[in-house]
C-alpha cells in the first residue's frame, strides 16, 4: 500500500466533502497531528485506522483504496 497515494486520496475526499482535517480526525478517533502525518504519507497506517478514516468519510475501505489506486 502506498502511504502517499492513500494520504492523497484521504485529503482529496476530505476536501471534496469540505471537512477540516481536525473534524475528520475527531470523527475517526485519531489525533489531528497523526491525521496530518497520514495525509502526508509520513506515518504507517493500521488497517483499523484506514477503516476508521473511511467510515468517517462515508466510504468503505475498498472505495477509499480504489480512490488511492491501490
Amino acid at each position: 500500500m502506498s502511504l502517499i497515494a492513500l494520504g492523497d486520496a484521504i485529503r482529496l475526499v476530505r476536501s471534496e466533502r469540505e471537512i477540516s482535517q481536525e473534524a475528520l480526525a475527531d470523527a475517526a478517533g485519531i489525533d489531528r497531528s497523526h491525521m496530518g502525518k497520514i495525509e502526508r504519507g509520513e506515518r504507517n497506517v493500521t488497517i483499523l485506522n484506514v477503516k476508521r478514516v473511511a467510515t468517517a468519510l462515508g466510504l468503505t475501505v475498498a472505495a477509499l483504496t480504489d480512490r488511492a489506486g491501490i
